[in-house]
């Protein structure tokens, strides 16, 4: 089968001028997702169409096996659809897969296109399109000038852990089948797959304000990467306990807080961790005795309750310990995790932390916060 990646550019732009080939980061905006797709192993060549020489002269400063083809004007216009670019190339060209890449989704990597490929081919999908999950309430606006929930009852209105969320189609890439997009003239046909991105990709670049909001986060990105950390090298594993340790989930009475409800894996996985004569260390914005109780029987010495400003908290840990950055990793799950977080080498999360803490970690979870996370981390630790 033969896979080809197009990622259409066109050279107008309104709002940002030239913003295709505009330094982000440190590089032209279209290199990020073509040197995505010419890394991704699934993809057996790459076209970069456009109606601009200057575009088409960015795409080929990345070598020879970029095929930088020139846009027919009446496919160049403002009101001429993605698919129209689709189709026509389609008709020039022979292969049998197809995956359309937007230039403006900079954080899509090889990574993620492989992934969606086999996911494509374990579930004999016809096409493919990638979203974000999310666990928004949405409301639209009624002809009267009021406005009216459109995913949920406000009279039930349910607990973010009680409600699976939805699935919000981000625009990174799309994959389907060449000879399914000449039958519907669609890119979204048949059998539907779907490959779920980190909620940080949805950022969508329109205005100079969500410019520098990507550059300041692909910048931390980059930074991230540039430091290697080893596994081994971590001697220290922070965690914090509501969303992560549990499901965020409290159960209170009328003399406060009953209980909280704990995962036997973590037990095991703390335990493990201990074994391997590393230091597990719980600091939390809470004061809960059922999760002093909780450490006490796992064995952990150290406990910082009703932290609101963790950063601090982590420094003094480190050099109490003569610890570097490398040496030590978090498992968060919200917002109050991230100034802790930029202070350690490796950042974990759950599966279901809050988008802003998944942009930042190098390991997200599969599992969610009280199904395990904890030891899954671990084991990836210790592996």
């Amino acid at each position: 089968m033969k896979t080809v990646a197009l990622i259409p550019v066109r050279g107008g732009s309104k709002s940002i001028p030239k913003k295709n080939i505009k330094l982000l980061a440190g590089k032209p905006l279209l290199h990020w997702t073509l040197e995505a797709a010419l890394n991704a192993s699934g993809i057996d060549e790459v076209y970069v169409s456009s109606d601009s020489e200057e575009i088409l002269a960015c795409a080929r400063s990345l070598g020879d096996r970029v095929h930088a083809i020139e846009r027919a004007p009446e496919l160049s216009t403002d009101t001429a659809s993605t698919e129209a670019v689709m189709l026509d190339f389609a008709r020039r060209y022979v292969f049998d897969r197809l995956v359309l890449i937007q230039a403006t989704s900079p954080l899509t990597t090889a990574q993620h296109l492989d992934d969606a490929l086999r996911h494509m081919d374990v579930t004999h999908a016809d096409s493919l399109l990638t979203v974000t999950h999310e666990h928004r309430f949405r409301w639209r606006l009624r002809p009267d000038g009021f406005v009216e929930a459109v995913n949920y009852d406000p009279e039930r209105r349910p607990r973010r852990q009680d409600w699976s969320g939805e699935l919000c189609e981000n625009g990174a890439f799309y994959v389907c089948s060449r000879e399914g997009l000449l039958k519907t003239n669609c890119r979204i046909h048949g059998k539907i797959a779907h490959y779920v991105m980190s909620g940080h990709t949805a950022v969508e670049i329109d205005e100079p304000s969500d410019w520098e909001i990507l550059e300041a986060l692909m910048r931390r990105l980059a930074t991230r990467e540039q430091v290697a950390v080893s596994k081994s090298d971590i001697k220290l594993l922070i965690t914090d306990v509501d969303g992560v340790l549990t499901d965020g989930g409290m159960y209170y009475g009328a003399e406060g807080e009953l209980l909280k409800k704990f995962n036997t894996r973590d037990g095991m996985g703390s335990r493990l961790w201990i074994e391997a004569g590393r230091e597990l260390i719980i600091v939390t914005g809470e004061n809960s005795p059922s999760v002093a109780r909780r450490a006490e029987k796992l064995r952990i010495p150290e406990v910082h309750f009703g932290i609101s400003d963790k950063k601090t908290v982590v420094r003094a840990l480190m050099a109490k310990r003569g610890l570097a950055a490398h040496q030590v990793a978090y498992i968060g799950d919200d917002v109050n995790d991230l100034e802790a977080m930029a202070e350690v080498g490796l950042v974990a999360c759950p599966a279901d932390a809050r988008p802003a803490v998944q942009a930042v970690a190098q390991f997200v979870c599969k599992t969610k916060g009280g199904d395990g996370c904890l030891r899954e981390f671990v084991d990836y630790l210790l592996a």
